[in-house]
Parts: structure tokens; C-alpha cells; sequence
């Protein structure tokens, strides 16, 4: 499969010698959702502005479905949709013409069936005639993608697209997202919401200063990177763990502070997790075990090893 999107060897450097973008490279699949976690700071929108054009690379290519984003900007600009970070609406202007107009500045002729269309997927269709001001800062960011979605584009940019958003209409906003890749938008997204990334995200790309450390299926890197905790519940309380466990599954052992409750930390890679030897060393030592249960490491778990590991 040929990557719609094509980064090589990117940088971008300041006049003060800071690297924004240090030698990154990235390829992206047709109607994949590509998640980009990092620090402030880190690079993610300097990475997504300078692939839609608007920031000039220091070094390096990109091409968006093979067009080079300064050799043949008009075209590789025609493939791409942006929803930015900030929420930057003309206040008196109708919801209709702000997508119309949007749609005109990339020369496409009128077409206000697919306009209509696109409002009624984003919940906006009833608010066509309200002007921007009157709206919710959600449906305001909405109007924002049914912008960068009116001239039809085959890669959308979404740039934080739910920061200021509740949670109600967060969960709807990715809903929006999971229909849009259904219709075979690819979708490249930056969020401090972690759950939103290991919800939504087919990939995860990590940045941290400028470079990107590993870009990895989200269900992989989970599994690569990812630890689970056992949770050992008891029916009478310890003062202290057994003092004889065996010492390669003690030392991941913790006692909670009322001494009802175990939990054991072990790397789901391993070949042997230790959970045997920790339930059977319990019950010799006439512990006696009410119930157990799992949780997998968040992503937020995994990301911040990532960035420590980096340092």
C-alpha cells in the first residue's frame, strides 16, 4: 500500500539553533487514525503545520498522496483539511457561509447538497443559520471540521479537537471521527487526552523534543510497552507481607495501608508472570485469598515510561 502521506528526514530548526522537528520521518496509510502524543512543546503542531504548508522545513520532504507540499502545493493543499487548535470564527457570520466560504477558497464550484450533507453529520445541520457567536465552544469546534471537511478532503489534521470540549460531547466528537474514517478520510490527531489515543488511534506516534521516538499500532505498543497489576484481596488484614515470599515476586509486591489488599506488579511479556508462585506462597503461609483481579497499564502509564526512558 502506498503511503498517502510521506515525511523524510524533516526538520526544522530556529533561527536560535532549536530544533523543532529534528530528522523525522513517518509514513501514513490511506484511512488510518494516527494519534500524536508528546509534552507541550514537543513538535506535534510544528509537525502538522509544516505538513499542510504552513510552515517552511528546514531540511527534508513531505509528500501528501505524492505530491510535494512545496513543489506541488496547490495539489498537495487540495488533499488536506486542517482543524486547529484555536477557535478562530468570523462571530457575526452564518454557519453555512463560513463552510461555503471555506469551500470557495479551494476553488471548488458550489455545492450545497454535500455542504448540507457534512452539517448533518456533525449535528449542525439545525444550527446552518446561527451565527457563530451563539454557539457552544463544542459546536464551534464542530463548525471548525465541517470547514476543513468542505472540500472534501482525503487527509484530515485534527489539532487537539476536543480541548475545552465536556465529556459528553467529547464521546461525540469521537464518534464524528470513527464515522469520518469509515468513509475513508485518514485521520492524523495530536491530544493530551490519552484514552482518546488508545481508543481511537490504529497507530500511536510519540514525540518528545523534536524527534519521533517510535510510532507503533496502538494494541502493540500496549503489549510491548504495557504492564499488568494483580490485585489480591484478603479476607483478614497483614501487618506486613510474608517475609519469606519468593524474592523475584516480593520485591514487586505492595501492601496496601489497611493490609486487605496485595498488589503485584509483572510484565505480561515474560515467560513466567510469577502469579503462581505468588497465590501458592500466600495459601502456605495460610493467607488467606478473598479474590484477585487485573488492570492493564493506561497508555498515560506507558507514555510517561516512554518519556523517562528518553531522558
Amino acid at each position: 500500500m502506498t503511503p498517502i502521506v510521506e515525511v523524510d528526514h524533516l526538520s526544522k530548526r530556529y533561527g536560535s539553533g532549536t530544533f523543532a522537528l529534528n530528522d523525522v520521518s513517518l509514513n501514513i496509510n490511506e484511512g488510518e487514525i494516527l494519534a500524536l502524543l508528546g509534552p507541550n512543546g514537543a513538535g506535534k503542531t510544528t509537525l502538522i503545520s509544516t505538513i499542510c504548508g504552513l510552515v517552511s522545513p528546514s531540511s527534508g520532504t513531505v509528500r501528501v498522496g505524492g505530491h510535494d507540499i512545496r513543489k506541488d502545493w496547490r495539489a498537495a493543499r487540495r488533499l488536506i483539511g486542517l482543524v486547529p487548535q484555536e477557535i478562530a470564527l468570523e462571530p457575526f457570520e452564518k454557519v453555512i457561509d463560513c463552510v461555503r466560504f471555506t469551500r470557495g477558497l479551494y476553488g471548488e464550484a458550489p455545492d450545497d447538497a454535500y455542504l448540507e450533507e457534512v452539517l448533518r453529520s456533525l449535528a449542525l445541520w439545525d444550527k446552518r443559520d446561527a451565527r457563530t457567536r451563539e454557539l457552544s465552544g463544542g459546536m464551534k469546534r464542530r463548525v471548525l471540521i465541517a470547514k476543513a471537511l468542505s472540500h472534501r478532503p482525503k487527509v484530515l489534521f485534527l489539532d487537539e479537537p476536543t480541548a475545552g470540549v465536556d465529556v459528553a460531547l467529547r464521546r461525540e466528537m469521537w464518534l464524528v471521527v470513527d464515522e469520518l474514517r469509515k468513509r475513508g478520510v485518514t485521520i492524523i490527531l495530536t491530544t493530551h487526552y490519552l484514552e482518546e489515543a488508545e481508543e481511537m488511534a490504529d497507530r500511536i506516534g510519540v514525540i518528545n523534543k523534536g524527534q519521533l521516538m517510535l510510532v507503533k499500532p496502538t494494541a502493540e505498543l500496549m503489549g510491548e510497552f504495557g504492564k499488568k497489576q494483580l490485585t489480591v484481596d484478603l479476607y483478614e488484614p497483614l501487618s506486613a507481607l510474608p517475609a519469606d515470599l519468593d524474592p523475584e515476586v516480593a520485591e514487586a509486591l505492595v501492601l496496601s495501608a489497611d493490609g486487605l489488599h496485595i498488589t503485584y506488579s509483572y510484565d505480561t511479556r515474560a515467560e513466567r508472570t510469577g502469579i503462581a508462585r505468588l497465590l501458592a506462597g500466600l495459601s502456605a503461609r495460610g493467607v488467606a485469598v478473598r479474590d484477585v483481579g487485573t488492570k492493564e497499564s493506561s497508555l498515560e502509564e506507558v507514555f510517561m515510561s516512554l518519556l523517562e526512558g528518553a531522558e
